[in-house]
């Protein structure tokens, strides 16, 4: 017989569906809500031009906690980060790809003779 402890969160004194074997994932999932609930309630109290049900509000609220890291980056003005092309690789049929030229070793500079 096997044991195994699983997390759960519990929101107002009820259980979220969601199960956690990590109590760290667990957390920082129950973290992630926190912050989308403060979010959801700093969008209701702002004076919006625009009427927002409860459930975009909440959908919008927790996809921002999600992406928390991307979000203060694009609010303190840095440009996102994008991951490095590679190189296209060798087709056969094409030319070999030449080795970069090496350069030569710099000559040792000799003490002066008196």
């Amino acid at each position: 017989m096997a044991v195994i402890t699983k997390y759960v969160v519990v929101r107002n004194g009820v259980e979220l569906e969601k199960e956690f074997l990590v109590k760290k994932e667990a957390e920082a999932y129950d973290k992630m809500l926190d912050a989308a609930d403060s979010l959801a309630a700093f969008i209701r109290q702002g004076d919006l031009e625009i009427e927002l049900d409860d459930p975009t509000i909440e959908a919008l609220s927790v996809f921002l906690a999600k992406n928390g890291p991307e979000v203060v980056r694009i609010l303190k003005g840095v440009k996102p980060y994008v991951a490095p092309t590679k190189k296209p690789q060798a087709q056969p049929g094409d030319a070999p790809a030449t080795p970069p030229k090496k350069k030569a070793p710099a000559a040792k500079a000799r003490p002066k003779r008196k």
